[in-house]
């Protein structure tokens, strides 16, 4: 996880908390929280690195669209992440 960038955190946090969300819909989430635009060419690269790295699996629901799981990886990554950051914030 040390080596992926906020954005890519930010995708497995989206991916994580939807079900089997394509891109269109991550894009969506994101550009909520950041309150601008993502473009494509930022999205899908990342996606694919994610995906490349084990942690994302991608899947396709038609022709022209895919959608997007957390591996087991990917699940232990993000939950090691929650637990280093829990030791420095407190609620």
């Amino acid at each position: 996880m040390y080596d992926l960038t906020g954005f890519q955190r930010d995708l497995l946090y989206v991916i994580a908390g939807l079900e089997e969300p394509h891109g269109l819909a991550i894009k969506e989430e994101l550009e909520d929280y950041y309150e601008s635009e993502v473009n494509h060419g930022r999205l899908y690269p990342n996606l694919d690195t994610l995906v490349e790295k084990g942690m994302v699996e991608k899947g396709q629901r038609d022709r022209r669209t895919n959608f997007y799981t957390l591996t087991s990886r990917g699940r232990r990554e993000l939950s090691a992440r929650q637990d280093w950051e829990a030791q420095y914030v407190t609620a």
